[in-house]
C-alpha cells in the first residue's frame, strides 16, 4: 500500500514527473509495493523482464557478470530512480542483477500495464523515452568520468554528489560500505583507501561512514583539474 510520502516520491521521479496528476493517480492504482531486505536478491541476469521498479525507500545495486566472469557494479539507485524499463517494454531479459544494499523498499508496476497505458495516453510514451535517455546520459557520464578522471577525482565527485549543501563547508554520512563505493567507482578497495588519503589535501577527511568536506568549491575545482588538453582541430568540410 502506497502511503503519502511514497506518492510524493513517485509524482517527482523522471519516469512519473511529467504525466498528468489524475492519469499518474489512477496508473499508481495498477502497481504494488514490495519491501527488500538487505542482501536479498530481486532478480538476477538473464531473468525474464516484465516488471519496472522505482525505489520509494533504501539503496539498490545493479551488477553484471562479464564473460570473463567478473562481477562488475553497474550502478546504485536510491529513492525516486527506476530501473528496468527497457528490458521490460522490450519484452526480453533483465541485462543485471539487483540486489538490496540496504533494507529497501520499491513500487513495481508491469510492462503489460505500462504498455497500455502508453497505448490509450501518448504522454506515457514521452515519459518512458525521458527515463532511457536519463539513463543514456548517465552511461555517457560514467565513461567520462572513468576517462577523463584519476581515482581521487572519481572519488570527489562521488562525495560532491552526496553533499547536502552545494557550497561551503559540509558533512554527511557514505550511503553505504566502501568496498561497494569502490566497486561502483571501478576501484580496488586498496585503491579507493589510497583516494581518501590523497583527498586530505583537498579538505577531506573520512572516518568510518563520517565524511567533513572543507570546502566543496575547492573539491570541484579538483575534479577539474588535470584533465587532459585538446589539440585544435581543422573545421569539417
Amino acid at each position: 500500500m502506497l502511503d503519502e510520502a511514497h506518492v510524493i516520491v513517485l509524482r517527482n521521479s523522471l519516469l512519473f514527473r511529467d504525466i498528468a496528476k489524475p492519469l499518474l493517480d489512477d496508473l499508481l492504482g495498477q502497481g504494488s509495493v514490495c519491501a527488500m531486505a538487505r542482501g536479498e536478491t530481486l532478480f538476477v541476469q538473464g531473468d525474464r523482464a516484465d516488471s519496472i521498479f522505482i525505489v520509494l525507500d533504501g539503496w539498490m545495486k545493479l551488477s553484471r557478470i562479464t564473460q570473463s566472469g567478473d562481477d562488475i557494479v553497474v550502478a546504485v539507485y536510491s529513492q525516486g530512480e527506476s530501473f528496468g524499463e527497457a528490458a521490460a517494454m522490450k519484452g526480453g531479459v533483465y541485462p543485471v542483477t539487483v540486489e538490496a544494499v540496504e533494507d529497501s523498499v520499491l513500487f513495481q508496476i508491469t510492462a503489460k500495464t505500462i504498455a497500455h497505458y502508453i497505448r490509450t495516453h501518448p504522454e506515457m510514451a514521452m515519459a518512458m523515452l525521458s527515463s532511457t535517455f536519463r539513463h543514456n546520459h548517465e552511461l555517457v557520464l560514467e565513461i567520462e568520468d572513468i576517462k577523463g578522471h584519476n581515482g581521487a577525482q572519481r572519488l570527489a565527485t562521488f562525495l560532491v554528489a552526496l553533499a547536502p549543501t552545494d557550497e561551503g563547508a559540509s558533512t554527511f554520512s557514505l550511503p553505504y560500505d566502501k568496498g561497494l563505493i569502490a566497486a561502483r567507482l571501478g576501484m580496488k578497495p586498496e585503491s579507493l583507501s589510497r583516494s581518501i588519503s590523497n583527498l586530505r589535501a583537498q579538505g577531506v577527511t573520512v572516518r568510518g561512514q563520517h565524511v567533513s568536506v572543507a570546502d566543496l568549491g575547492r573539491l570541484k575545482e579538483f575534479i577539474g583539474s588535470d584533465r587532459p588538453s585538446k589539440g585544435r582541430t581543422a573545421p569539417c568540410a
